[in-house]
């Protein structure tokens, strides 16, 4: 019997020695990288950006209706999303179909947008509220912030610099002249030391989804791996009646990995996670077949009259046309948020409706309307939306769909796996629960104070993997 022990600890030992070999360095790069995110996030077009770029929609210059607008497109259903806002100096119809295809349409005249040229994007570029003077700095077709494929629909890109103090660069879609993205120096910057470090984040490899996933799932595995099984020998080794058996930096690794390997060991445990291996989390979405039996409506049909669109509030940026449960909604997005107008509110028992139809098989077991943030409705970069209605489903898979009350619109979907992974990713990857959770500097300082012992651990283990190299 001490035979088989002295043998599986010799295993333990010289698998986390090798593991940690051909690891440490990733660990050191992904506790460092994850400082850096915590201050530059990746760059992203938020809600509030993309409202402030379109300006003030100029209701007195449309001409086309919505109906006209679906009959020009040539939609056989109701499209995804059906929005009038502004196109640099011309309200247009923006279509987004239910195959993601985007479409824009003049609301004047009816017809399609050219293409953009150069001197194009550079004109619409030049009603960006932070523009100072637009430089075209030519096509993209996918680079390090427009790598993923929710951009494939956009593709090809016109890049056009504002020549602000903050550097910003727009990526105007060619074929329709969305705005896709935005970026600053300080994002594109600090990002190379940020996410594209920490997420493995490389052009190349990131366009192509399936292998990128398992490229991280596999260097994150074997990390895990040893840090698991570096955090059992760090407790076998105390067993012998020392302090440690070791000196200078094995001394530094082995206590320093014993008081901090448990944080070591959940964050790359969270962070293997959060890669969704094999499928195991539930979409945050719902599916097509979802939306469609919330709408009520597929036909590409819409009445509403551009007169009747003149009680939208002064300052809206855009209006969005949708169907709930199977009645015409018009909502008005502005500075101050989105609100329905133009006298077609939904009531809370017609959303509650609608719903239903999304999971025909299965009861309503609850509705409730949260006015605060609480475990599973909250955003870690800010405040979610609020009030909200939050119906619990008793299909087998605990479906909620989180539902704004006031406009009707789908905010998130989540069941029992995305709720499990709540707790084994963001509690513990980035510590959002409990106390830490309602007062962000504190969690911010525990972070941070982790992220050092975690960098103690692994810097101190890629200095013994190096000197254990060089010795052969």
């Amino acid at each position: 019997m001490k035979g088989v022990v002295k043998r599986l600890k010799r295993w333990l030992h010289l698998g986390h020695r090798w593991l940690g070999i051909a690891t440490a360095l990733f660990i050191v790069t992904w506790f460092v990288s994850g400082l850096v995110m915590l201050a530059v996030g990746f760059p992203a077009l938020t809600e509030a950006e993309r409202v402030a770029a379109l300006g003030t929609l100029r209701l007195d210059a449309v001409r086309l209706t919505p109906q006209g607008a679906l009959e020009r497109s040539g939609s056989p259903r109701f499209p995804a999303r059906l929005t009038l806002a502004m196109r640099g100096s011309e309200p247009a119809y923006w279509i987004t179909q239910g195959d993601g295809r985007r479409q824009a349409l003049s609301a004047v005249t009816g017809e399609p947008f050219p293409p953009l040229t150069g001197e194009a994007a550079a004109a619409l570029a030049a009603t960006h509220p932070a523009s100072r003077h637009t430089v075209d700095l030519g096509l993209v077709t996918r680079d390090q912030w427009t790598v993923t494929a929710r951009f494939d629909p956009l593709r090809p890109f016109r890049l056009v610099g504002l020549s602000d103090a903050a550097g910003t660069e727009l990526y105007l879609s060619a074929a329709t002249g969305e705005l896709a993205l935005d970026t600053t120096r300080t994002e594109r910057v600090w990002n190379w030391a940020g996410a594209v470090t920490h997420w493995i984040y490389l052009t190349p490899l990131r366009a192509r989804a399936g292998l990128w996933q398992d490229v991280v799932l596999w260097v994150s595995g074997i990390a895990l791996a040893g840090g698991v099984s570096g955090y059992v020998l760090g407790f076998v080794r105390l067993m012998r009646g020392r302090l440690t058996p070791y000196r200078g930096w094995a001394a530094w690794h082995h206590l320093v990995g014993v008081a901090g390997g448990l944080v070591v060991v959940t964050f790359l445990l969270s962070g293997w996670l959060s890669m969704n291996p094999r499928g195991w989390f539930g979409p945050r979405a719902p599916d097509a077949a979802m939306r469609a039996a919330y709408a009520g409506q597929t036909a590409p049909v819409f009445p509403a009259r551009t007169d009747a669109l003149a009680g939208a509030p002064a300052g809206t940026a855009a209006l969005d046309f949708a169907w709930i449960g199977g009645k015409p909604i018009v909502v008005a997005t502005g500075p101050g948020g989105a609100a329905p107008c133009c006298g077609t509110a939904p009531t809370p028992d017609a959303i509650v409706a609608a719903a239903r139809a999304m999971l025909p098989g299965a009861a309503l077991r609850s509705v409730t309307r949260l006015e605060a943030p609480d475990a599973y409705w909250y955003d870690r970069h800010g405040a979610p939306p609020l009030p909200v209605l939050r119906l619990a489903f008793d299909d087998p898979a605990g479906t909620w769909f989180h539902i704004d009350p006031a406009t009707g619109t789908i905010l998130g979907r989540t069941d029992r796996s995305g709720r499990t992974n709540r707790w084994l990713f963001d509690a513990l990857h980035t510590l959002d629960a409990g106390p830490l959770a309602q007062h962000p500097a504190l969690r911010l300082t525990v972070i941070v104070a982790f992220s050092a012992l975690g960098l103690v651990v692994s810097g101190s283990g890629a200095v013994l993997g190096w000197r254990r190299l060089r010795r052969g």
